[in-house]
């Protein structure tokens, strides 16, 4: 049994509540779920693709990342799921966003990291993904939408797109 610290829409801890995955969220609380955004040393990012037994199976995402426990920061979640996924253990995390999931009762912290680590050293977790890939910049905002898990996945692509117009 997995369990979940209650956040509000701010992103406040409510304090005395805890949540058990795959029990319903009550109205006006939120589950805590961390992504990182992985960039080599080179300038490439790294994709994982998604377990095909897992909702959008088979799909790349341009993070690693999960829920976050109950007593777990965001940025201890996100260097647990950074690892557990990816076998990268990071040095430096950047909160580089936020996200209120209203449908789902989700609130999402986006981090990034850079990482010199080897590419081929990247350990895939079993049950979560199946496979990576580094691609640069221009192969990845090329990507299609079907390609891409998730709306936030599309709009990091769309600021990467408008960051590279600005160049």
């Amino acid at each position: 049994m997995e369990l979940w610290d209650a956040y509000d829409a701010s992103f406040h801890k409510v304090e005395n509540v805890t949540l058990i995955r795959g029990e319903p969220i009550p109205e006006g609380l939120f589950h805590l779920v961390c992504d990182v955004i992985v960039k080599h040393a080179d300038g490439d990012y790294l994709l994982m693709q998604r377990d095909s037994r897992k909702h959008h199976g088979g799909m790349w995402e341009a993070t690693a990342g999960g829920s976050a426990l109950r007593g777990e920061s965001p940025l201890d979640c996100a260097v647990r799921e950074l690892h557990e996924e990816t076998g990268i253990d990071a040095k430096q995390l950047v909160e580089v966003g936020r996200v209120v999931g209203e449908q789902n009762h989700t609130l999402y912290v986006e981090f990034s990291c850079v990482t010199d680590q080897p590419k081929n050293s990247v350990i895939l977790q079993e049950g979560e993904t199946s496979d990576y890939k580094w691609v640069g910049k221009d192969e990845l905002v090329s990507m299609k939408k079907s390609e891409l898990v998730t709306e936030r996945m599309q709009n990091f692509v769309k600021e990467l797109q408008a960051e590279e117009e600005k160049q």
